[in-house]
């Protein structure tokens, strides 16, 4: 199923499997995660240099395949822990939480947050292909912007640890407005635009933990897979449509400058959403693995 294919069913798998180490076990997967777009975006771009654009997708669906199926069928065969104890779960009214003020909050904020994330990642590379830089480079850039999601990742426990769950959601988010704003406005040398792209990237990476800890952090692991994929699914939409959008954008707002600069503004806006989105008592009180 092409859900199998995103991170929230792992995220789900994890924060059961590991419990109160999760933050621990979600940081080795999105390590992983991030690596790929510094391998692939690379050895796509080589691929496509010397071959049609079918034959590439090929390939590397036959990449995907080998080392994929085999990890499903050997290695995913962990026993399901049982679930929070009943006490835990009347801890909170997990049925009146996605009505909720903070939750419809925290959801726009990750749509519009998710929008303008997964739009910068799809128009960098016309954006720098625009200001000077060849396919490969860009490609390379775009690779290093992966880089920086592992090192970010690394980071994140560290992060949440010592701030806040508020304070984190609007900082981060902000930081990657601030990343945005910075490529429409840094015109080069392309030595400036490769640091901003690694920054860009590292930002990334911790929003990525930040989405899949952000029910637990909130309301605790009590119904952790239905609240995560009510908040995931508005996400998810928004950055399947992004890359369209975006493109589609470009043209009206003078280009990819431009574009840059709108979605600067969109993180801004998922800022201020996001100062609402927890509960003025979070409940976590279903940490039991």
């Amino acid at each position: 199923m092409p859900a199998a294919t995103f991170y929230q069913p792992a995220f789900a798998a994890l924060t059961r499997w590991w419990g109160t180490d999760r933050v621990r076990a979600l940081t080795v997967v999105t390590l992983a995660g991030g690596l790929a777009s510094t391998v692939f975006a690379p050895l796509t771009a080589a691929l496509a240099e010397h071959l049609s654009w079918r034959t590439t997708y090929a390939i590397l669906a036959v990449l995907l395949a080998l080392v994929t199926i085999p990890a499903h069928a050997f290695a995913l065969r962990a026993p399901w822990p049982p679930a929070p104890t009943p006490l835990a779960r009347r801890a909170t009214d997990h049925g009146s939480v996605p009505r909720s003020r903070p939750f419809l909050m925290l959801a726009t904020a990750l749509t519009l947050n998710s929008f303008a994330m997964y739009a910068v990642v799809i128009a960098l590379v016309p954006l720098l292909i625009a200001r000077g830089a060849s396919p490969t480079a860009a490609a390379w850039v775009l690779g290093l912007g992966g880089a920086g999601q592992t090192l970010g990742r690394t980071l994140y426990a560290t992060l949440a640890n010592r701030t806040g769950v508020t304070t984190r959601t609007i900082a981060l988010i902000t930081l990657g407005g601030t990343t945005t704003a910075a490529f429409a406005m840094v015109s080069g040398p392309f030595p400036l635009l490769v640091g901003i792209a690694v920054a860009a990237g590292m930002v990334r990476g911790n929003l990525t933990l930040l989405q899949a800890t952000a029910v637990t952090d909130r309301w605790g692991t009590a119904h952790y897979g239905r609240l995560s994929g009510l908040l995931a699914a508005p996400a998810t939409i928004a950055s399947a449509l992004a890359p369209f959008a975006g493109a589609a954008l470009a043209g009206p707002l003078g280009g990819y400058p431009g574009l840059f600069s709108a979605l600067a503004l969109a993180s801004i806006a998922a800022a201020l959403f996001a100062m609402g989105g927890t509960p003025s008592r979070p409940q976590l009180h279903s940490d039991n693995p």
